[in-house]
């Protein structure tokens, strides 16, 4: 039985589509805060049991005969996420039924120096210590997450950050990065404890903003603003103060190479190569005409 947390999210949905091909739906569990949300996954035949961070008492019965567990990690809060995970990590041990734990941790691992690693990094210390054997997905960023500043890029012209424009990373697409959470809970041991996972090629933010222009028909630039800028813009814009820390602190890392790592791990567990950069912006140009009325 394979219990995947957070299982309602975007990412969790993705890796039941793709485990949900080799093994049959009555040997998933869906894990998640609020069961009435997944009533088209208990018509498929999926477990659903309720299990919420906050209540840890809810755990054991929904890791009840699990063997894997996938734990995607806890949305927040920013700081705190690892004291989340540890719930459902110690949940896990006490089954004696769990024999690997799989958790989607952060690129670089113990070697991430932006902030946004610091939960990954603690999340991990608390996986060595439990005694569990267990996989962490060290997943690079969602392609996504850049291309879908399309939408703000056409009616301004224009996108910014603190990162310098020719700083490259490494990404790939959710589905890419749920396809290889798949894969890995379908292995047969011997498992490794890490995979570095990201794309097979690297772009930069001033590329991203020549297939805008290519891909949508309006000139966009990207526009470098200092860290001080970006921190003033992205207050103006409504973002909690911690988050907005947390995302310029981001764009140093990016300026560091820590965003680009490669080693060709995720291309291998999926079987085929990574999206193109194109690919994700033909998406984001696609829903962007969709919206417009």
């Amino acid at each position: 039985m394979i219990v995947i947390t957070g299982a309602n999210g975007q990412l969790g949905r993705l890796v039941i589509q793709n485990l949900l091909a080799s093994v049959p739906a009555s040997e998933i569990v869906a894990a998640v805060r609020r069961p009435e949300q997944a009533a088209d996954l208990a018509e498929l035949g999926i477990g659903v049991r309720e299990a919420d961070y906050d209540r840890p008492e809810l755990w054991p019965a929904a890791l009840e005969g699990a063997t894997q567990v996938l734990l995607i990690s806890a949305p927040g809060p920013l700081g705190g996420r690892a004291a989340l995970h540890r719930v459902v990590i110690d949940a896990a041990k006490a089954t004696g039924t769990v024999r690997r734990l799989v958790y989607t941790g952060v690129l670089g691992g113990d070697a991430a120096g932006f902030r946004l690693a610091d939960d990954h990094k603690a999340t991990e210390r608390v996986l060595r210590e439990s005694g569990l054997a267990y996989t962490v997905l060290r997943n690079g960023w969602y392609t996504e997450m850049y291309a879908d500043r399309l939408a703000h890029a056409v009616p301004t012209g224009s996108f910014a950050g603190s990162a310098d424009p020719d700083a490259r990373l490494a990404t790939a697409t959710r589905a890419e990065y749920a396809e290889a959470a798949a894969a890995v809970l379908l292995a047969d041991d011997p498992w490794p404890e890490y995979y570095e996972l990201s794309g097979d090629t690297t772009w930069s933010l001033a590329e991203l903003a020549e297939e805008f222009t290519r891909q949508s028909g309006t000139h966009i630039v990207y526009q470098q603003i200092s860290p001080e800028e970006h921190r003033a813009a992205l207050i103006a814009a409504g973002l909690p103060e911690p988050l907005v820390d947390i995302l310029v602190n981001v764009d140093a890392g990016i300026d560091r190479g820590e965003l680009a790592r490669q080693d060709g791990s995720l291309s291998r567990l999926i079987g085929h190569p990574t999206a193109p950069l194109a690919d994700a912006v033909a998406t984001a140009v696609t829903a962007l005409k969709a919206d417009t009325p």
